[in-house]
């Protein structure tokens, strides 16, 4: 049911620190930042020939991966991404399945509707869920 990678997201601890290393040292396509209030982060975009790479920043006081940056100061992998054709299909079917769903649907960066799945359904890994 899941479709291509879409993205690995990286929480890190200075955004433009690592966009630099990513368009300085590795001499990768980076986008702009953006900031995303409806999820508490900034982000920006590595363009691969085959997915994306995620960096996540901080936003605001209420940021969801503060707690993140807080176990693991030097930030690492977050969540991977994964696009499948119908966000509540996939939702129903993997709740009905027994999958814990982290809330409900709503707009990502690429504004299209994503979701999150629990991840100790998921073999320790955050999954994150974008419609195609």
């Amino acid at each position: 049911m899941i479709g291509r990678l879409n993205h690995v997201a990286i929480v890190v601890p200075d955004l433009k620190a690592a966009a630099d290393v990513y368009r300085n040292t590795l001499g990768a396509k980076v986008t702009a930042e953006e900031d995303q209030p409806d999820h508490g982060v900034t982000t920006v975009f590595i363009d691969l020939p085959n997915t994306k790479i995620e960096l996540l920043g901080v936003l605001g006081d209420k940021s969801p991966i503060t707690a993140f940056l807080e176990r693991n100061p030097n930030g690492g992998i977050h969540h991977l991404c994964y696009e499948v054709p119908d966000i509540k299909a996939a939702r129903d079917k993997w709740v009905e399945q027994g999958a814990r769903v982290l809330g409900e649907p709503k707009i990502g960066a690429h504004g299209k509707p994503v979701l999150f799945l629990h991840p100790k359904d998921f073999c320790g890994t955050l999954v994150e869920l974008e419609e195609a």
